[in-house]
């Protein structure tokens, strides 16, 4: 199997067994709305758009809350999550591009369910899955990271390590240090939950957890 398609499964059990209104890490949002969230992005990419492309902000909301809104039962959300859990054909792009563009994003929503409910342990990531998420994790982070005026390097336990951010005037950098999964976690906006250090100055780096941490 294709790592974003072990990781498509992993999500989809990690759902089922979490039910629909166990706690997430998306504010707001219990499973079965992360779970149509999935839905959504995956079969209706034009509303998909919406997490970028604020015109549209208002549909996706509301699509996403139609869909959890059918979900709340038993019956409802399996059938949810079983609309995720079914990869889409081949001629979709989620298919053939899912290496690309799915790898980290179901891995960060699995943590998102399994870390709803509060502190747990990092997750044990396979060798080719940890390298997988670190080059898509180095080549996206300069864009998640483009508004923080503190520089950021990213440093794992083998001692790699990549800056992803330069300090603007007036600001230093700080270094995140952590397993690779935990930076993806970080760099997503999900500092809070994840077992990542910050170091550097004392004011850069409450600004990077400031900026870096979900409500």
């Amino acid at each position: 199997m294709t790592w974003h398609a072990t990781e498509r499964a992993r999500l989809a059990e990690a759902l089922t067994a979490a039910g629909p209104d166990a706690p997430t890490l998306c504010a707001g949002w219990r499973t079965r709305h992360l779970a149509a969230h999935l839905v959504v992005r995956e079969q209706a990419p034009s509303l998909g758009a919406g997490v970028v492309v604020p015109v549209l902000t208002g549909r996706l909301d509301e699509a996403i809350d139609t869909l959890a809104a059918g979900a709340q039962d038993a019956d409802g959300y399996a059938a949810l999550v079983e609309r995720f859990a079914t990869p889409p054909p081949r001629w979709s792009p989620m298919s053939w591009a899912g290496e690309l563009v799915n790898v980290t994003e179901y891995f960060v929503h699995g943590e998102d369910v399994r870390r709803g409910a509060g502190p747990v342990a990092a997750r044990a990531v396979p060798d080719e899955l940890r390298d997988r998420l670190w080059s898509q994790l180095v080549a996206v982070a300069p864009l998640r990271l483009a508004r923080l005026g503190v520089g950021v390097v990213l440093v794992r336990p083998d001692g790699v390590r990549r800056r992803v951010r330069s300090p603007r005037a007036g600001h230093g950098a700080v270094v995140l240090r952590g397993e690779v999964g935990e930076l993806v976690l970080a760099v997503s906006g999900r500092l809070q939950a994840a077992h990542v250090q910050v170091e550097g100055d004392a004011t850069d780096a409450a600004h990077v957890r400031e900026a870096l941490s979900g409500p």
